[in-house]
């Protein structure tokens, strides 16, 4: 035991004094484990911070400590006595209606919250000029007060003072809204935020039968024993069938949780990727260094020095450098997120803490660490059999043959813990395990790719150039570069196109193919004694254009098969959304457009059986429903059970009127409800459309108007800005990739002098040479191109076709930027390596010969 302590110490005695030199040899080893590192760090900082922030601000994020919503249909009896009974509790309504001014010469859709004289429990509202919340929105000559969003009151140019219509209601302007402090809780709005009181609401007359609108009850618990996921677990079993969502103050806003969470899931995957690229350059660095080492390995070996005690020193020196570059990368990785929390906290409206967040640093080192072990043991196990004659005649380590076992075996525990590390660390597992796959498979197919070139190329005719014939030959000859550049640059590259295609393709979808086959117009929230009137008016206003209009009600789904649907269980989870909160139903005689039958009959025109119902294909194959299964809805206070009759296609991405359900007509007969309608004409413009907009809104004041150029516009914006953090993250890997490149090419270069030495003394010219190596590196980018377009455009396909259920297309763009980067990086990286090669002396090389 004291021997192999004293074995270990002199090994890292030895391993310091080898590094007395620098670190030369070792940029891109550290490159390449400092810019993964650094990545990880950053992303899962960011992460822990954005989430400390929401942990520590929560009741001010949610107003209360615990809130109740439910959708178009105010709480009554037990459920509203037992949340009042919890505490100090504020009451408001959540809706989209129109805005106008008085002379009816602009309008806008807004975001409207009314709130009673308890709000906000938590944190303050700030107006601007500044004055009390109740203040701002107290009835004042008739008119009650409105804060307005600043975006809202710049577009309809609103100063304090002046007067706003909303519904049926004149409102006074107080002033802006500054601050709402449970903004975040609330998601992303599509339209600038107004508050105003619940009188203020009643008075404009907006809720009617079928609006859409969210109740909102926030409490702040009198009893301090009390603690919200208690109260939530009690009121969930006491209260099983409400229909209520429940939110607590320690996950205050659970979307935008959830959603950072996903974000930095996906990117410190994206981040190992990274790595485990990195990691080949690691590998590449380390054969590269071992074997600019080979002399003093050999010279050990003359000592006396056994092959364990110079694997010790060089293992030893390898992790001490693997140190240095994870330190490196942890210095970055804490100094990223000290630079985007301010933005992200302006951006988000919320204060996240600034700091260093230990757990995110130390498992970015342990990846770091694992990655570095896992690709530097194999170079190891070949610099181990350098035999003691390396120090009279020329060795290489291809010579060494396969690995030792127990090297082979070290590999294998360390890449299965950095998957098991990946694995575990993640939220989503199943995702995490086939990325993981996914980046193996690919390492597979790239080194297939390159024996596939190898072997083309050893077939191909013999060209008749010299340059060129010997460009060729050094594709496939023994110890080529094929494999490297492929390897290298096929990974970080095939990632770049695929996000590059998703990207391009989601915009595309946005910016032109969803306006050209989605409607003008959604009106929402039509009465029944409008209806006529509304046909009327926009015959007179679109007389060319086509106007959709179907009866839709509100239900919440209660049972499936007698089951409830708290308790139903699914196949798939994608499809639970459908049991939870109210859906919006209609009921038609006739399929609707748009609509293909896929299972069963359709019911006849004048049925008049027992209620049946019409489910959508997909969200009942995922919530495992087959015809002849019933379904439990409450519709309007009345629990009704209806039959599947049928499935049906439905195109949700034409953005026309679909419904999940559609009822037999004789299900709802005489009940009261809302009307939806869709305007769409081929040949309106935007002056066009501003004309309808207006006459609608002020001959309904109560009907929501939804243009959907510029609901689509918002969307192509939260895309774009989801797009950046996915491209810097692509970005990232590639240079990743040309890291790697560069390292692989280094470490051929030793080989490349003997090979231009050869050839110079046997006549042949430095411009030939340069020939040569172009073609090579070009022709190895031209096909790493190639392989990449393909690869990175079916990963782009699938994603686009068969996950987000989206057209596919290439982009010649993309697809010319890939083949040409992918030749312009390898043909510039490889003459600068190789330049300074062809004007060295013969006699340096001619001597080890």
């Amino acid at each position: 035991m004291r021997q192999n302590r004293l074995n270990l110490l002199l090994a890292l005695k030895f391993a310091l004094r080898e590094m007395r030199g620098g670190l030369s040899g070792f940029y891109i080893f550290l490159a390449c484990i400092a810019l993964g590192v650094a990545a990880i760090a950053a992303v899962n900082s960011v992460s822990d911070a954005v989430n400390a922030g929401i942990a520590e601000r929560g009741r001010e994020i949610l107003a209360a400590d615990i809130r109740f919503e439910r959708d178009n249909e105010p709480l009554s009896g037990e459920a509203l006595a037992y949340i009042e009974a919890l505490g100090p509790t504020s009451q408001s309504v959540t809706m989209r209606s129109m805005t106008r001014l008085p002379d009816g010469s602009d309008q806008s859709l807004a975001e409207i919250k009314a709130v009673d004289g308890a709000y906000p429990l938590y944190g303050e509202v700030i107006a601007d000029p500044a004055m009390p919340v109740g203040e701002a929105l107290a009835e004042t000559d008739g008119r009650y007060g409105v804060l307005v969003a600043p975006l809202l009151a710049e577009r309809l140019g609103l100063a304090p003072g002046d007067s706003l219509l909303l519904g049926n209601a004149e409102l006074t302007v107080s002033g802006t809204l500054v601050q709402e402090p449970d903004a975040l809780s609330e998601g992303f709005a599509f339209a600038p935020r107004i508050l105003i009181s619940r009188d203020a609401l009643d008075a404009s007359g907006l809720v009617q039968i079928g609006s859409l609108a969210e109740y909102g009850y926030r409490v702040r618990l009198a009893d301090p024993a009390m603690t919200p996921e208690a109260v939530k677990t009690a009121a969930e079993e006491k209260f099983p069938d409400t229909g209520w969502q429940i939110r607590t103050s320690d996950r205050a806003a659970p979307s935008l949780s959830e959603n950072v969470d996903r974000l930095s899931e996906f990117l410190t995957l994206v981040g190992l990727a990274t790595l485990i690229t990195g990691g080949v350059g690691i590998a590449n660095a380390v054969s590269a260094y071992l074997e600019s080492r080979r002399r003093a390995i050999a010279a050990f070996k003359c000592m006396g020095a056994p092959a364990d005690m110079v694997v010790a020193i060089y293992f030893l020196q390898i992790m001490l450098v693997a140190l240095i570059g994870i330190a490196i990368g942890l210095v970055f990785g804490a100094i990223i997120p000290l630079i985007a929390l301010p933005l992200l906290s302006s951006l988000l409206e919320i204060a996240i803490p600034a700091g260093i967040f230990p757990l995110a640093l130390a498992l970015a080192a342990l990846f770091g660490i694992l990655t570095a072990l896992a690709f530097a043991i194999l170079p190891l196990a070949a610099a181990r059999n350098v035999p003691a004659t390396a120090l009279l005649r020329e060795h290489s380590f291809d010579e060494g043959g396969r690995p030792a076992w127990p090297f082979l075996a070290a590999t294998g525990v360390t890449l299965a813990l950095l998957a098991a590390l990946a694995i575990f660390t993640a939220k989503e597992r199943f995702v995490a395990a086939v990325f993981l796959a996914s980046v193996a498979g690919a390492f597979v197919v790239l080194r297939l790719v390159a024996l596939a070139i190898k072997w083309l190329a050893a077939r191909a005719p013999r060209p008749h150039a010299p340059s060129l014939r010997l460009a060729v030959g050094n594709i496939h000859r023994p110890g080529a570069l094929t494999g490297s550049v492929v390897l290298s640059l096929g990974l970080g590259l095939t990632l770049l196109v695929g996000l590059a295609l998703i990207d391009g393709n989601l915009n595309r979808e946005l910016s032109r193919s969803l306006p050209e086959r989605a409607p003008d117009f959604f009106f929402v929230d039509i009465q029944g004694s409008e209806v006529d009137g509304f046909k009327a008016l926009i015959n007179e206003e679109a007389p060319d254009g086509e106007l959709a209009l179907v009866p839709m009600l509100r239900g919440r789904i209660l049972s499936l098969n007698d089951t409830r649907a708290s308790e139903w269980e699914a196949p798939s989870e994608d499809a639970k959304w459908v049991l939870r909160g109210d859906r919006g139903i209609t009921y038609d005689a006739d399929l609707p457009e748009n609509s293909t039958l896929s299972e069963g009959e359709w019911w006849p025109e004048d049925y008049s059986g027992k209620p049946l119902v019409s489910f959508s294909a997909d969200e009942g194959r995922e919530l495992g429903l087959k015809l002849g299964d019933t379904v439990t809805i409450s519709v309007l206070g009345r629990d009704i059970t209806a039959t599947i009759a049928n499935f049906r296609t439905v195109e949700w991405d034409s953005l026309s009127i679909n419904f999940v359900m559609v009822f037999s007509p004789n299900t709802f007969a005489g009940a009261p409800h809302a009307w939806l309608a869709t305007l769409t004409d081929p040949d309106s413009d935007t002056a066009t459309n501003a004309e309808i907009l207006g006459a609608v809104t002020r001959a309904f004041p109560t009907v929501t108007t939804i243009e959907v150029k510029a609901a689509l516009e918002i969307a192509g914006d939260l895309v774009s800005q989801l797009a950046t953090a996915i491209r810097a993250a692509a970005a990232i890997a590639l240079i990743a990739s040309v890291l790697v490149l560069s390292g692989a090419l280094a470490a051929g270069n030793r080989r490349r002098g003997h090979d231009a030495v050869v050839m110079k003394t046997l006549g042949a010219t430095r411009p030939a040479l340069i020939r040569a190596f172009v073609y090579e590196y070009l022709l190895l980018g031209l096909a790493t191109g190639v392989f990449a377009l393909a690869a990175g455009s079916a990963a782009a396909w699938y994603a686009l076709t068969k996950i987000m259920m989206l057209p596919f297309a290439l982009l010649p763009a993309v697809a010319l930027a890939t083949v040409l980067g992918a030749v312009i990086v390898t043909v510039a990286i490889g003459l600068a390596g190789t330049w300074h090669l062809l004007g060295q002396k013969p006699a340096l090389y001619l001597r080890e010969l």
